[in-house]
């Protein structure tokens, strides 16, 4: 990746000049864990990440919430359904995306409660779920999903990956 002299990706070169405000892909990731292990789905048919595991995902929509978000995102992956109010934000990720330089907020939730039986609802889009051990994650997990999780872990609710140091 080329990069400028302060250090900017330069595909973000065009993105960050004057009073452009600075726009977000916003993620929202489900952290369920039971026993010590969480649950990851392969991921398939995508142009992102197609193959590797990562937790139950997806972005906000245009005038959404993000709790909301991610409440109809684990009804529309798994087939459970969460109450707002039983969402937990665990932990922050701010992540500069090498592939294409865009800045990413990655908010990453633990629900109190949930109810139904969590399902593969999606199984064009997941190949599978399975529960990996925490300190035994496969070596095929997207990068900053492994990244993520080590650092809730810690009890660490806020990190970067991808930025120049």
């Amino acid at each position: 990746m080329t990069r400028l002299d302060d250090g900017r990706p330069a595909s973000l070169a065009h993105r960050t000049s004057g009073t452009d405000p600075l726009t977000l892909v916003v993620g929202v990731h489900l952290v369920l864990v039971d026993e010590g292990a969480v649950l990851l789905g392969r991921r398939r048919n995508t142009t992102y990440a197609a193959g590797l595991w990562h937790l139950p995902a997806g972005h906000m929509e245009p005038g959404e919430p993000i709790t909301r978000s991610m409440t109809r995102e684990a009804a529309e992956e798994l087939a459970i359904t969460i109450a707002e109010d039983d969402l937990e934000l665990v932990h922050t990720l701010h992540h500069l995306d090498a592939d294409d330089g865009r800045s990413r907020l990655q908010l990453f939730f633990r629900p109190a409660r949930y109810q139904g039986r969590v399902h593969n609802a999606e199984p064009h889009k997941c190949e599978a779920l399975h529960w990996w051990p925490l300190g035994q994650l496969p070596a095929d997990i997207l990068p900053y999903t492994a990244h993520a999780l080590g650092e809730i872990t810690r009890g660490n609710s806020l990190s970067t990956v991808g930025w120049p140091a």
